[in-house]
């Protein structure tokens, strides 16, 4: 090949990698510029709330070497799970909490959707696939995205853990979050839960069977059981209670305990990771935090 020939060949191939690095540094400045967000973490690093281009989530245990104590070192973008000031779950102190009587009660309009049953390996996840209604909080409107299940439960009321906690995760047109948090003592069935009992079979099948985790489509989904009134709820500013911990996330506790049966807590167990079988986080300290009541009988 002529020496004019391979300069112009050389010279095209320079430009097109000063091209992709211009690129590649403006996509990193985007990525620094949504960093500076507060619902950026919530948004796209967390398990449950992960876009297909996000990073890989954090890989964690609630034992060992990867267990709650560790979590904060597992990666930096965990960081907040040793650091933060405003970490979940927090024991729930009755005579320490505050009447607001300027909060509202819980408007819940959700309606059936397309959901899978999934398992995370650390939880068992039932996940929309389109709107399947909202949550009314002070006068926001917060869409259901997901909901999943703990055993024995994460929030403590003085000092009492019970035996399970479906926490309901909802998202703002903002990218602000709120979990609403119901909390479970051993007795009859829960009926929710009895709506999935054979998909939960099938899932920890699934589970065994394969290295990666599985998903059962669940068809339509309908939370109509959700939507009962709510009388009393505990509210606090606190972060999701698995790694990344981010914070900024509003918890809605139902003050309510309903009721789950050993067999059902045992059918949520069954396909998760073995050391995430008791997935329940420790309770963190309050730091200075209020807990406030709505209390709709007062």
């Amino acid at each position: 090949m002529a020496a004019p020939a391979v300069f112009f060949f050389l010279t095209v191939a320079l430009l097109l990698v000063i091209a992709y690095v211009a690129a590649s540094d403006r996509m990193t400045l985007s990525l620094s510029l949504s960093l500076s967000s507060p619902y950026f973490a919530i948004l796209t690093l967390h398990p449950y709330l992960v876009p297909k281009n996000s990073p890989e989530p954090i890989s964690f245990s609630y034992s060992g070497a990867k267990g709650p104590n560790k979590w904060g070192s597992l990666s930096p973008l965990s960081k907040e799970c040793s650091v933060g000031k405003l970490q979940s779950p927090i024991d729930i102190v009755k005579d320490k909490v505050v009447v607001n009587k300027n909060l509202k009660p819980l408007i819940r309009k959700y309606h059936p959707a397309t959901a899978t049953l999934d398992d995370n390996g650390f939880n068992v996840a039932v996940s929309y696939k389109g709107s399947a209604g909202v949550m009314i909080a002070d006068g926001k409107n917060y869409s259901l995205v997901q909901m999943h299940w703990h055993s024995p439960s994460e929030h403590r009321i003085n000092g009492v853990r019970l035996a399970a906690e479906l926490h309901l995760v909802h998202k703002g047109d903002d990218g602000s979050i709120t979990v609403l948090g119901i909390l479970y003592h051993y007795g009859h069935a829960d009926p929710v839960v009895h709506k999935i009992q054979k998909s939960l079979k099938k899932l920890a099948k699934e589970a065994s069977a394969s290295l990666t985790h599985a998903h059962i489509a669940l068809g339509t989904f309908d939370t109509k059981q959700m939507r009962r009134s709510t009388h009393k709820y505990y509210r606090y500013d606190g972060s999701f209670s698995t790694p990344p911990c981010t914070q900024n996330v509003i918890w809605h506790i139902l003050a309510k305990v309903r009721s789950i049966s050993r067999g059902q807590v045992e059918a949520l167990k069954a396909p998760l990771n073995l050391g995430c079988k008791n997935n329940s986080r420790p309770v963190q300290p309050l730091n200075g935090r209020v807990v406030e009541l709505y209390d709709g009988d007062q």
